[in-house]
């Protein structure tokens, strides 16, 4: 792969030549729900996802996570969604659009990322940060997941490049085949 991977950004449509962040345009909670199910259960905008089960609400708010790569100077950078409990949410939404101090909350991880099995969700720490940015993910580090050493220890430029093309892949298959494209719609570069 070369140097600098040409990609055609889902937000602007330009072409741009740095890595793009590998983001969910949902959690997976909401990518299960029938076209009917959304409109009628769920709720969804760019950082914040309900859906209203009869017996519970379930809710995810967007968050971002930025993997080490050991040798290069530019780390990968994922926009993941996490459940929240009710508290949690509440607390978040009520201060999203303040400049706050950085607060934590516990939150699961609603993404099931490419290249890594998920039996389970995995526990994280999220992290609120000023200047209306989206909080940052920290996977606990006890949990025992590919993914979570993976961010500990870092990965090479080499993985994180195989993981860029196979994400690149996906939205471009995405663009061009109508039927597969709403099957993995919640894949997005930026």
């Amino acid at each position: 792969m070369s140097e600098n991977i040409k990609f055609k950004c889902s937000c602007c449509g330009e072409i741009h030549e740095e890595w793009p962040a590998l983001t969910f345009i949902s959690p997976d909670n909401y990518n299960c729900l029938s076209e009917e199910e959304k409109k009628s259960i769920g709720y969804i905008d760019s950082d914040f996802c309900t859906i209203n089960h009869t017996d519970q609400i379930d809710r995810f708010i967007r968050c971002t996570l930025i993997q080490k790569v050991n040798d290069h100077c530019e780390d990968l950078d994922y926009g993941l969604w996490v459940s929240l409990s009710e508290k949690s949410y509440v607390d978040y939404e009520k201060n999203f659009k303040k400049d706050r101090e950085e607060k934590g909350y516990f939150g699961w991880l609603c993404n099931d990322i490419i290249d890594y099995e998920f039996s389970e969700s995995i526990p994280m720490d999220v992290i609120t940060r000023n200047n209306r940015q989206r909080p940052e993910l920290i996977p606990h580090k006890d949990f025992d997941h590919p993914f979570v050493k993976d961010y500990y220890n870092g990965i090479s430029k080499k993985e994180a490049e195989r993981r860029i093309f196979n994400m690149l892949e996906i939205v471009n298959k995405n663009e061009t085949e109508n039927e597969d494209a709403e099957k993995r719609k919640w894949w997005k570069i930026w």
